[in-house]
Formats: structure tokens, C-alpha cells, sequence
């Protein structure tokens, strides 16, 4: 190897060395605007949380995909117990989580539907995870030939869409809430990423998503007694 070629990679090392990465996160949208209330010393209720955990490739997935919830976010179970503070008469809960396999799986299924009728309420949390597959393609196309010098965004897409039904099987209430992470990736961001990690912001896109829902459910008093 001549002198030049092992100077230009070593250099190419370096950069890639140098190379960081820095994820913000976009506001809650559909964040609720109303009277914020909480119902103290309200008769207490019983509710089975059910939660989907879905990802889709737009372009590349022909289906959205069921998967566990530790692929989205790896303290989710954390984040559900704080944000069940915004309850006041929450007298006992139970959760289910959805997986692919459910289809072949009728014990499971039969657990989920014995949970429902033994609760007063069924809150059904479907949480998507959405990315673009050619504007992500073509952005780490352009990061990698650039050795990262361009700054390249990739984009995620968090959804949570909420359901509320009572031991009947009535909708008492719908929620949306949305928002993004941008991630990007270039030299000397390593510097930005002890203040931005990915993981740090897609935690907070959870805990603001279901603070804010649950808190509205709270103020709206849906979760009464029947």
C-alpha cells in the first residue's frame, strides 16, 4: 500500500471515528388544550390497559407489524407506571400486550377477553412507529458518500391512537396523539450526542404521548363509575 492510499485511510478512519449523531424531538401534536381537572374522592373504577405495539417501513412494508413493545422503547413499563399517576380513582388495573403470535395462540386471546369483563373499563392503545423508506434510504445513501461531512435527517414517526370502552363494549372515548424524532447524523456530532441521545427522546415522545391521554381522560372524568 503506497504511502497516499494509508494516509487517506487513515483519515477515512478518523472520520468515521468523529462521526456523531444528535435526535430531537418534535411538540405533541393533538396535545389536550382543555380545563385540566382531577376527580379526587370520585368512587374508584377498575381498567385493563390492552397495548399494540406496531411498526411499519412506509414503501417498503406492505402491512404495519406487530412487535414487543421492547423494540420500540425499553423502559416502557416505566413510563406506563408514571403516567397511571394522572389517574385519581384508578382502583386496580390489569394490561395485556398484543403480539404477532396471538393468531395461534386462542389461551391468550381468551385471557384478554376474561380480563375485559372482569374490569369496568378497556383502554385499547395502538402505538406506531412510521418511517419513510426512500427519503431514509437516500439519506444514509448520502451520509455514507459523503463520509458524513452532509448532515442527513433521518425522520420517525411516534402515533398513539386511543380507545376507551366500557364492560358493555361502548366507545366513551377516542384519542390521537402524534409527534417525530429527527435524527441526524454527521462529523463532529459526537460532540451533541451526550445531550441528545435517540434513547433519551424516544422516551420522552412516550411519556409526553400517554401523560397527555391519560391526563385528558382524567379531566374529561370518562373512567366513572357505571
Amino acid at each position: 500500500m503506497t504511502t497516499h492510499r494509508r494516509y487517506n485511510l487513515i483519515l477515512m478512519l478518523g472520520l468515521v471515528l468523529l462521526t456523531g449523531c444528535a435526535t430531537f424531538r418534535s411538540d405533541l401534536n393533538g396535545a389536550y388544550q382543555g380545563e385540566v381537572k382531577r376527580n379526587l374522592g370520585s368512587p374508584q373504577v377498575s381498567a385493563l390497559f390492552i397495548f399494540t405495539h406496531v411498526h411499519q417501513t412506509l414503501g417498503y412494508d406492505a402491512i404495519p407489524k406487530v412487535v414487543g413493545k421492547k423494540s420500540m422503547i425499553q423502559s416502557f413499563d416505566d413510563v406506563f407506571h408514571d403516567a397511571l399517576g394522572e389517574f385519581s380513582n384508578l382502583r386496580k388495573y390489569d394490561t395485556f400486550t398484543e403480539e404477532a403470535g396471538d393468531v395461534n395462540h386462542p389461551e391468550r386471546r381468551s385471557l384478554r377477553d376474561s380480563l375485559t369483563t372482569q374490569n369496568d373499563y378497556t383502554v385499547k392503545i395502538r402505538i406506531i412507529e412510521e418511517r419513510h423508506f426512500a427519503p431514509t434510504f437516500f439519506a444514509g445513501f448520502g451520509s455514507v458518500i459523503s463520509a458524513t461531512v452532509l448532515p442527513m435527517p433521518y425522520r420517525q414517526t411516534y402515533r398513539m391512537e386511543t380507545e376507551v370502552y366500557s364492560r358493555g363494549g361502548s366507545l366513551v372515548g377516542s384519542y390521537h396523539r402524534q409527534a417525530y424524532l429527527s435524527k441526524w447524523v454527521e462529523l463532529l456530532l459526537v460532540f451533541a450526542y451526550p445531550f441528545c441521545p435517540e434513547d433519551r427522546k424516544r422516551e420522552e415522545v412516550f411519556m409526553l404521548m400517554l401523560h397527555d391521554t391519560f391526563k385528558q381522560i382524567e379531566s374529561e372524568n370518562v373512567l366513572k363509575p357505571l
